[in-house]
């Protein structure tokens, strides 16, 4: 299956428009991560595991968005768009939110 942010494949004819898809991937905070990425605010640097986790995150979004799109029939979603934020939820902690949408298509 092909998953682009454009809105065209080269070469490509959509024979039809089946839906938006959206998936979500929510992770919860860790204190060992939280506590880490803390340090590195204050002597500076990059927070590689927060770094990793919304590469995973993204991976898992896109993954979820190929298989909603495979119910609906589709070969390809156009016009992708990942999405990151955070959900404050208490003193608890933050929840870390990926979304990605896009159309999926049927094309030839």
């Amino acid at each position: 299956m092909i998953l682009t942010t454009t809105d065209v494949i080269q070469g490509a004819v959509i024979e039809s428009y089946l839906g938006i898809v959206t998936a979500e991937v929510v992770y919860g905070s860790n204190f060992l991560r939280d506590f880490l990425a803390g340090i590195r605010d204050v002597i500076g640097g990059r927070t590689g595991s927060y770094e990793r986790l919304f590469e995973q995150g993204q991976q898992k979004a896109l993954a979820e968005l190929e298989q909603r799109a495979q119910r609906l029939g589709a070969n390809a979603v156009i016009g992708i768009e990942i999405d990151t934020g955070t959900i404050n939820v208490d003193q608890s902690g933050v929840l870390m939110l990926i979304t990605a949408t896009g159309t999926a298509v049927k094309m030839r």
